[in-house]
C-alpha cells in the first residue's frame, strides 16, 4: 500500500514536470530529483508490502515502510500546494499597490515549498542509502510470529476437513445439490466450482461431498489436493497421484519420477478407462489449470472436478476446456447462523439451549458475525470458556475493535479474510479499502463508489478506456473475488449496489488506520489525527475547534440530523486540498462562498439535499470533473458552470420530467460524458449550437421539448455516437407530439431509452438499435404495428408501456420478445384482449399490469410463461378481479403472485398522480441509476 502512495505520487510528478508551469528556479531540478528517488524506492517498497500481506516482516522495516509512504503524503501535499499558489495569480483588474503585495505573498510561498521540496529529497536519499543497507530483504525478527500465523491458517483448515456432520447446519441441503451435480448428469467431464468468500465454509462443504459413500462408490479414482497461495505444481501432481493409488489401495511405485512431464503421463494412462473425482481445494490463479488440462483428460466417462475458490474468474476461466457448474455459497441465514452459535456455545451445558440472560448479547453476537460459519464457531469457542455477562459484553464490544485481532481464536477469521485482500492488485487494494468510508451495512451504489475510486486517483490510466470504464473493471473483481456482495442487480446482471461484510468491513478499518488512509469519526467535532480519507457520521452538531488534517483528501458526510453552518464552513476553509466531497442523503440546506477555495476538487455529490443554489465562487473550480446534484433543491446552474473544462459528468434532475436550466454555452464543456437531465425553453440556440460540442455525451436526458425543437435534437443525437443512455421528454408529455424522425444514422450503442410524450408513429430507427435493452414509452399511443417493432428488438429485456399502447388487442407472438424479462403495461384504456402465444417472452419474470379499464378478461396465455416469477394486478376493473380470482389458483402454482389492487385509485386525479410520480421515480432509478 506505501507503494501505491508513491506510484500516485510519481504520477503526479510527471504531468508538473512536463506542463509548461512556471517553476520557480531549482524547483524543477529538485522535483526531477524526488521523482527519480521515488522510482528506486517503489521497488523496495513493492517487495516489502508483498512480503508484509503473507508474513510478518520485522519492526524496522515496517518503519522504514510507513516513513517512505509519509513522505510520499508529505510530496502530495507539497506538489497540490504549489499548483494551488500558481493558481492564484493576482488579479489585474485591482490597484497596482494589490498586486504587488500578492506577488510578493505568493514569492513567500513558492519560496518555502522549494526549501519543502529539499527537505524532502534529503530525506529520500536518507531513506534510500536505509533501503539499500537492508538490500530489499525484510528483517527475520517477525520469523515465529509468521510461522504462528501459518498454524492458525492450517489449524483451521483441519479444523474444515474434520468437523463432526453433527456440529454443522444447513449443510445438508447443499451438500446433496452437490453429490447430485457429482454423480448424475452428462457423461463428458464437468467442473464444479464451489465460490464463496473466506470463512464461508467451502473447504468444510466439499470434504462431506467428498466423503459421502456414494461419491467415493461412483468414483472408481479419487483424490484431494489442497493448493493455497504458494502451491508447488510437480508437488501438486504427485499428491494427485498418490490419492488415486490410495483409492484402489495399491502402493506408490517405486520408480523415481521428478519431472512434470513424468508424473503427467503416468496420471494420463492410470485414468485412461475409470472415472475420476480429483477435489482441488483453495484454488487463487486460473494459471493452476493449465496443468490440469494437461493431466486430468475428458475420456467421455461422467468424471468430475470440484473445486473451492474464493475467485470466481478461477471458476470461469475452466470453461473453454470443460463444462462448468459455479456454485456460489452465502452466508448462512439469521436462524441457521443462531442455531450453529447455540449448538457451539451451548451444546454440552444446557443441550443447545441459549440461557435467557444471554439472549439478547448472543443474538448481538450472531448478527455481528453476518453468518460467517467460521466466525461463528470461532467467536462460539472464544465465548465457551466464558461465564459472566460482562465478558460476553467485552467479547462484543471487541468484535469491533482491538479484539478481531489480538484474540488468537478471532485472529483466525481476520487473518483468513485478509488473505483475500493480500492477493489483491496493488491498485484494486486502495480501491477496496474505499469501502472503509461507508457505514456499517451501508447499501454502496456502483456508480457512486467507481466515481470516488477515479476523483481520488485510485485507477490507473489507460488509452483504450475512460477511467470509470476501468473502475467498473476494478469493482467487478472485487465482487468475483467475493470481497463484496451484490446487493441490487439490474436485469443485466450488473450490481446496482453492493455491501461488505461487517467482519470484512473490520479488516478494512484495522488496515486503513495502520495506513492513516481512513478515518471514521463518529462526529464533525473530532477532526483530529491524519488521514487521506475521512468519513463523518452521527449528527457532527459542533463545530470543530482546530483541524490537523490538511493531507485530507476526500470527505463523506452521513448525517441525518442538519449541520451547523459553522461546521460546513470549516469544511470548506481547513480542507483546501480536497478532491472529492459527498453530501449525498445529507440535510444540508446551503454552501458558503469557501467552495471556491477548493480548487483541486474533482468530484462534488449534492445528491438529495436541501441546497438551493450553488455560490458563484463555483467557477473556480476548474479541475471540477462531476458534479451531481440529483434530487437536490438546485433549479439552475449559474452562468459560471460552463467555463468548467474538465467536467464529465453533471448529474442533475429531480424526478422525471424535470431538468435543470443551465445559462452560458457548452463551447467549453466538450468532455461532458454525462448530462442527465436539462431543462429547454424557448430559444432554440441551445438546441441548434450549444450541444453541437458534446461529441462524447454518454447518457444524456432533456425536457420540456416542443414538437418544432425535435428536428434540432435529431441533429444533436446524430453526433452523439458514443451515446448509451438517452430521456427525452416533451414540454406536456400528455399533448404535446414528438418529432423524431430526422435521424438517419442512430446512436447504436444505445442500451437505455425513455420516450415521455405523443408519437404520431414509433421512430423507424429504433428498429436498428440492437444493444437497446430497456425501453420505456409513456403516452406514446401507439398502434398494433408499433408493437410488432419493438418484438422484433434482439436485446431487449425490460419494456414499460405507460399510456403508450391505444390498440384494443394486444398479441405477443410466438418467437417474440426473446430476452424480455421484465414487462409492465398500464394506462391502455382501449385495451380489451390481450394474448400469449406459446413460445413468447419466454424469459419473462415479472409482469406487471397497471389501470386497464376495459380489459375484463384475464390475459390468454399466461400459463406458457414457464419462468415467470411474479405476478402483478393493480386497479384492474371489478370484472377482471372476479375472472381472476376464478382462475388464479390454477395459474399460480408456479408463479410468486403480488396484487395490490390498493395501491391507487385511478378515478382519484391526486391519488393517481401520487402514484405516477413514484411509479416513474422507480423507473428512472432503475434505467439511469
Amino acid at each position: 500500500m506505501a507503494e501505491s502512495a508513491v506510484s500516485l505520487v510519481v504520477d503526479k510528478l510527471l504531468p508538473l514536470l512536463t506542463q509548461e508551469v512556471k517553476l520557480l528556479k531549482g524547483v524543477h531540478d529538485e522535483l526531477v530529483g524526488v521523482k527519480d528517488e521515488l522510482k528506486v524506492i517503489r521497488a523496495f517498497l513493492k517487495d516489502a508490502d508483498s512480503k508484509a500481506e503473507k508474513e510478518d516482516i520485522g519492526g524496522s522495516v515496517k518503519a522504514l515502510v510507513n516513513q517512505i509512504r509519509e513522505e510520499a503524503y508529505r510530496i502530495e501535499d507539497v506538489i497540490d500546494d504549489y499548483v494551488l499558489h500558481v493558481a492564484r495569480r493576482p488579479d489585474y483588474r485591482c490597484h497596482l499597490l494589490c498586486r504587488i503585495a500578492s506577488l510578493i505573498k505568493t514569492c513567500i510561498s513558492r519560496h518555502e515549498i522549494a526549501s519543502e521540496i529539499k527537505d524532502i529529497k534529503s530525506s529520500l536519499l536518507d531513506i534510500n542509502d536505509r533501503v539499500k543497507r537492508y538490500n530489499f530483504i525484510p528483517s527475520n525478527q517477525g520469523a515465529s510470529s509468521s510461522n504462528a500465523g501459518r498454524g492458525l491458517m492450517d489449524h483451521h483448515r483441519l479444523s474444515s476437513l474434520f468437523i463432526e456432520e453433527a456440529e454443522l447446519v444447513g449443510i445438508e441441503s447443499r451438500r446433496d445439490e452437490l453429490i447430485r451435480y457429482l454423480v448424475s448428469g452428462d457423461s463428458q467431464r464437468k467442473v464444479i466450482a464451489v465460490v464463496g468468500m473466506g470463512g464461508v465454509g467451502k473447504t468444510t462443504l466439499a470434504k462431506k461431498v467428498y466423503d459421502n459413500h456414494r461419491v467415493k462408490e461412483h468414483f472408481r479414482y479419487h483424490a484431494w489436493i489442497t493448493v493455497s497461495q504458494s502451491y508447488h505444481t510437480t508437488e501438486l501432481l504427485r499428491s494427485m497421484l498418490k490419492g488415486f493409488y490410495k483409492a484402489i489401495n495399491e502402493p506408490f511405485p517405486d520408480k523415481k519420477m521428478d519431472k512434470d512431464e513424468e508424473l503427467i503421463e503416468e496420471i494420463k494412462e492410470k485414468l485412461r478407462q475409470d472415472r475420476y473425482l480429483v477435489v482441488f481445494d483453495d484454488v487463487w490463479e486460473i494459471g493452476f489449470w493449465g496443468i490440469v488440462e494437461l493431466a486430468l483428460l475428458d475420456h467421455g466417462n461422467g468424471s468430475r472436478i470440484l473445486v473451492t475458490t474464493r475467485k470466481k474468474d478461477v471458476a470461469d476461466f475452466s470453461r473453454g476446456f470443460s463444462l462448468v457448474h459455479v456454485y456460489h455459497i452465502e452466508p448462512l441465514p439469521q436462524k441457521e447462523a443462531w442455531e450453529l452459535f447455540c449448538s457451539k456455545v451451548f451444546g454440552f451445558e444446557f443441550k443447545g439451549q441459549c440461557p435467557n440472560d444471554l439472549e439478547g448479547l448472543s443474538q448481538d453476537i450472531v448478527r455481528r458475525c453476518g453468518g460467517l460459519p467460521l466466525a461463528i464457531v470461532a467467536v462460539g469457542g472464544l465465548l465457551a470458556t466464558k461465564k459472566s455477562v460482562q465478558e460476553w459484553q467485552k467479547v462484543l464490544s471487541g468484535l469491533r475493535g482491538s479484539a478481531m485481532t489480538s484474540d488468537p481464536c478471532i485472529n483466525t477469521v481476520t487473518s483468513i479474510l485478509s488473505l483475500s485482500y493480500g492477493d489483491l492488485p496493488y491498485r484494486h487494494k486502495s480501491c477496496f479499502l474505499y469501502f472503509g468510508m461507508f457505514p456499517e451495512d451501508f447499501s454502496i451504489k456502483r456508480r457512486r463508489i467507481i466515481q470516488l475510486w477515479v476523483a481520488n486517483g485510485l485507477v490507473e490510466e489507460r488509452s483504450d478506456m475512460t477511467p470509470e470504464e476501468v473502475g467498473e473493471e476494478y469493482f467487478m473483481d472485487l465482487i468475483d473475488r467475493s470481497l463484496v456482495q451484490k446487493d441490487e442487480v439490474s436485469v443485466k446482471g450488473v450490481p446496482k449496489t453492493c455491501r461488505v461484510h461487517d467482519m470484512v468491513r473490520e479488516v478494512i478499518l484495522s488496515k486503513s488506520e495502520k495506513l492513516s488512509l481512513c478515518h471514521v469519526s463518529s462526529s464533525c467535532s473530532t477532526f483530529e489525527g491524519i488521514a487521506r480519507h475521512l468519513s463523518i457520521s452521527n449528527r457532527g452538531s459542533n463545530p470543530p475547534k482546530r483541524s490537523t488534517r490538511s493531507q485530507t483528501r476526500s470527505i463523506m458526510v452521513f448525517d441525518k440530523e442538519m449541520l451547523q453552518k459553522a461546521t460546513v464552513r470549516v469544511i470548506f476553509t481547513k480542507f483546501k486540498l480536497l478532491t472529492s466531497l459527498d453530501f449525498e442523503d445529507c440535510p444540508i440546506d446551503h454552501l458558503p462562498k469557501e467552495l471556491g477555495n477548493l480548487l483541486h476538487l474533482r468530484y462534488l455529490n449534492l445528491r438529495n439535499t436541501d441546497v438551493k443554489e450553488l455560490p458563484r465562487s463555483i467557477g473556480k473550480l476548474h479541475n471540477l470533473e462531476s458534479l451531481d446534484l440529483r434530487f437536490s433543491l438546485v433549479k439552475e446552474l449559474p452562468v459560471e458552470i460552463s467555463d468548467f473544462p474538465k467536467l464529465q459528468h453533471l448529474l442533475a434532475h429531480g424526478g422525471y420530467a424535470t431538468g435543470l436550466k443551465i445559462k452560458g454555452s457548452f463551447e467549453h464543456l466538450e468532455f461532458l460524458q454525462t448530462l442527465f437531465t436539462i431543462k429547454v425553453d424557448d430559444d432554440v440556440s441551445l438546441l441548434n449550437d450549444g450541444l453541437q460540442v458534446l461529441t462524447k455525451m454518454r447518457k444524456f436526458g432533456i425536457c420540456n421539448l416542443k414538437r418544432e425543437q425535435g428536428r434540432y435534437l435529431c441533429t444533436v443525437l446524430e453526433k452523439m455516437t458514443c451515446l448509451r443512455s438517452l430521456l427525452v421528454y416533451t414540454v406536456n408529455h400528455r399533448v404535446e407530439i414528438f418529432d423524431l424522425e430526422f435521424i438517419s444514422s442512430p446512436p447504436i450503442q444505445l442500451q437505455s431509452l425513455w420516450l415521455g410524450g405523443q408519437l404520431d408513429r414509433l421512430p423507424n430507427w429504433i428498429s436498428k438499435l440492437h444493444n437497446l435493452s430497456k425501453l420505456i414509452l409513456s403516452y406514446s399511443n401507439l398502434m398494433d404495428e408499433s408493437v410488432e417493432v419493438l418484438q422484433a428488438l434482439p436485446n431487449l429485456k425490460s419494456l414499460v408501456l405507460f399510456g403508450a399502447f391505444n390498440g384494443e388487442r394486444l398479441h405477443f407472438e410466438g418467437g417474440g420478445f426473446q430476452k424480455l424479462k421484465y414487462l409492465y403495461l398500464a394506462g391502455l384504456y382501449y385495451l380489451n384482449e390481450m394474448l400469449i402465444d406459446e413460445g413468447a417472452l419466454p424469459l419473462l419474470e415479472r409482469l406487471e399490469m397497471g389501470s386497464c379499464p376495459m380489459l375484463m378478461e384475464v390475459p390468454s396465455g399466461l400459463q406458457n410463461l414457464r419462468y415467470l416469477e411474479v405476478l402483478s394486478f393493480a386497479g384492474m376493473t371489478e370484472e377482471f378481479n372476479q375472472r381472476w380470482s376464478q382462475q388464479e389458483s390454477k395459474i399460480s402454482r408456479h408463479i410468486r403472485i403480488h396484487r395490490s389492487d390498493g395501491t391507487y385509485n385511478p378515478d382519484d386525479k391526486a391519488s393517481f398522480e401520487a402514484w405516477e410520480k413514484r411509479k416513474f421515480g422507480s423507473w428512472e432509478k432503475h434505467m439511469f441509476g
